[in-house]
């Protein structure tokens, strides 16, 4: 039992780079079923549209998946284009807080499409059927020769024809499998150096920030209970006033206003700490002083406390 304890107590402090791990992990378990099973290059003219389509597009679409499930993305996106009020992104201070936000969002969606090219490129199939198709490899290994460039469209389908082109390139195999390195070196390059950069940016210290963490989790958790406890009561009173033919007693809930000023986005300022719009609401009387509107920054770094607030409240 505490050996289950321990196990469960390390993935929820190590849920972030778990959950990472997972995905890439079903990212790459897709593109080995996708290249094996489903992927048969043409051998033909048509090898560079077919083989760019497998490493490209699938790609894409998990790019849009990763946008999709990140709580963040909605969370930005719910409300903010009214039917009474006009869609605009007339001001600089709206416009780069969409993007201060979009830029750590597009970050983690990219984990999927990125593993997925990186893998496609080490196993080699997809680029050496799109390369062997494209006309500037053509032309660079075979120049004018029509004879190597027929044999350069069947390699995908006949390893052993690479016999029979120049050897002073190196194989397209060869390549794909150095781009995929350079492209994991560079992903991870550029992790580390956002990573240091966006800690040496905290507004908060290490600590603090643990604490943070936690007193967010806990909130949410809180704000779990209580909004079952409240759903569920008045849902109990209007169902009975309606088969009893009553009138409902009053019954205080928080007004749509209430419900949006909580549904900011967080925004960090170092006149007054507050560790979420619901401590932010509760201490600016109801959000209705002129600290509650105060914008701040946003930093990457408490990203957190948006996406906890989503993923309990299961949106």
């Amino acid at each position: 039992m505490d050996r289950l304890r321990e196990a469960l107590d390390f993935c929820i402090r190590h849920q972030t780079v778990l959950g990472y791990s997972i995905v890439s992990l079903l990212t790459a378990a897709s593109e080995y079923i996708f290249s094996s099973v489903v992927f048969k290059c043409p051998c033909n003219s048509k090898n560079m549209l077919y083989g760019s389509v497998f490493l490209i597009v699938p790609a894409f679409i998990l790019l849009l998946l990763g946008y999709m499930v990140n709580v963040r993305t909605w969370r930005l996106l719910t409300g903010s284009c009214p039917s009474e009020k006009h869609c605009d992104c007339s001001s600089w201070g709206t416009c780069a807080r969409y993007c201060q936000v979009l830029v750590p969002v597009t970050a983690r969606a990219l984990v999927a499409p990125l593993t997925w090219i990186a893998v496609a490129l080490l196993r080699a199939n997809f680029y050496e059927c799109a390369a062997s198709g494209n006309s500037f490899i053509k032309n660079l290994i075979c120049k004018d020769q029509e004879e190597c460039q027929n044999l350069l469209f069947k390699i995908p389908c006949d390893e052993q024809l690479s016999t029979k082109i120049p050897s002073e390139f190196l194989s397209l195999q060869a390549q794909s499998q150095l781009i995929g390195w350079f492209l994991i070196a560079s992903i991870m390059t550029v992790a580390l150096i956002s990573t240091c950069v966006s800690r040496c940016c905290s507004p908060v210290s290490y600590l603090q920030l643990k604490f943070w963490k936690i007193y967010s989790k806990k909130e949410q958790e809180l704000f779990e209970v209580k909004a079952k406890e409240h759903a569920t009561k008045l849902a109990e009173i209007n169902t009975h006033c309606f088969f009893e033919a009553t009138d409902p007693e009053p019954f205080p809930t928080p007004s749509n206003e209430d419900w949006r000023k909580i549904s900011f986005l967080y925004t960090f300022s170092s006149q007054e700490q507050y560790y979420s719009m619901i401590h932010k609401y509760v201490n600016t009387n109801r959000g209705n002083s002129a600290k509650f509107k105060e914008e701040g920054q946003n930093p990457p770094v408490l990203g957190f406390v948006d996406e906890t607030h989503a993923i309990e409240s299961g949106f």
